[in-house]
């Protein structure tokens, strides 16, 4: 049986047919977007991102069988209820919690679902894989690999160590100071910057000077696969709840690692396939390569039936390559 929704809005959004709503999750008033029917496929998405990030997936999804489902993440958008001014309320462990309300909402009892990340969706689901494998059927994640415990430490001190005190996860840290540099920038500039970024190397944001690798007065020129009107449903929901609650999700990193050591050296024991681009900086990041290609990720997640590096692909892999995107997704889950 379907349980704990309780529909605050239903409203047809215009782009073909789909339909939104919200929903009691974990003390959130959850929004998703959703079409079709049939199997569930759980989009989520990353930083600085909506459902909507995900417009492509949930249409071809929808009309070839499934049931596709996209929320809007703990302090994104038209989620509401998240105290955006407390970041130890965005640990891992809410973020999966979040999920698995989610899937106990929409599902009937028992059923696993499909899911699908991207970014820190990507980080989220590796971590709900497992913690609660019961959940899933199998996993499709973009972008980012599954991230083991590290004893080392956190990553916070790996970028600085790595990049230095202007790389973006380090500027993100302290509460109040990203926001403020922010707020004098234009939200849709913003937007821009980041969905447009690609350089295979870090993102830097030194204090005051906005993005090191695009100036703040630098016009950007949308590629083909972002539109105007892209950058303004964007904007337009950053407007309305700011920033905060996309990098509490950085500034809780050094949290997250403390409260995890348990799980050093646990495995993601769902079937599992991961696709990069070449040009994503998360690639380029230290140690990844490696671990990905030579044996870490498989020995971390047994069951990954395949890695896909797409040639000329940055960051935002879902929106760019959409076609591409799209029939990966779909010829893996035709498998289960």
């Amino acid at each position: 049986m379907i349980h704990n929704i309780a529909f605050t809005e239903e409203i047809k959004n215009e782009m073909e047919g789909i339909v939104h709503k919200t929903i009691s999750v974990n003390g959130l008033d959850m929004h998703i977007a959703e079409k079709g029917k049939g199997p569930i496929v759980l989009f989520v998405h990353g930083f600085p991102e909506l459902w909507y990030s995900w417009r492509h997936q949930i249409v071809y999804l929808a009309d070839h069988g499934y049931r596709a489902v996209a929320p809007d993440l703990r302090g994104y958008g038209d989620t509401t209820g998240a105290p955006v001014n407390d970041p130890t309320k965005f640990t891992i462990y809410h973020l999966v919690g979040d999920l698995v309300g989610l899937i106990d909402a929409i599902a009937i009892e028992g059923e696993k679902v499909f899911v699908v990340g991207h970014d820190w969706g990507a980080v989220v689901t590796w971590h709900l894989c497992m913690f609660r494998p019961d959940k899933v059927k199998a996993l499709v994640n973009l972008s980012v690999p599954f991230l083991p415990w590290n004893p080392m430490g956190d990553m916070v001190k790996m970028m600085i160590a790595a990049y230095g005190e202007d790389h973006y996860m380090v500027r993100f840290q302290v509460p109040g100071e990203i926001e403020a540099e922010l707020a004098v920038m234009d939200t849709k500039t913003v937007v821009k910057k980041l969905l447009t970024f690609r350089e295979p190397g870090p993102l830097y944001i030194p204090k005051g000077k906005g993005f090191k690798h695009s100036p703040i007065d630098a016009p950007v020129t949308l590629p083909p696969w972002l539109s105007e009107e892209d950058v303004e449903y964007f904007a337009s929901k950053l407007e309305k709840t700011g920033f905060t609650g996309g990098v509490n999700y950085y500034r809780v990193l050094r949290l997250n690692w403390e409260l995890s050591a348990s799980w050093s050296g646990a495995k993601v024991t769902v079937p599992s396939k991961f696709i990069t681009g070449d040009q994503d900086l998360v690639y380029h990041m230290p140690g990844v390569k490696d671990y990905i290609h030579n044996g870490g990720f498989q020995n971390d997640v047994p069951l990954l039936e395949e890695v896909v590096m797409m040639e000329g692909a940055a960051h935002f892999i879902n929106q760019e390559k959409p076609d591409e995107i799209n029939k990966h997704i779909i010829e893996f889950l035709q498998k289960f």
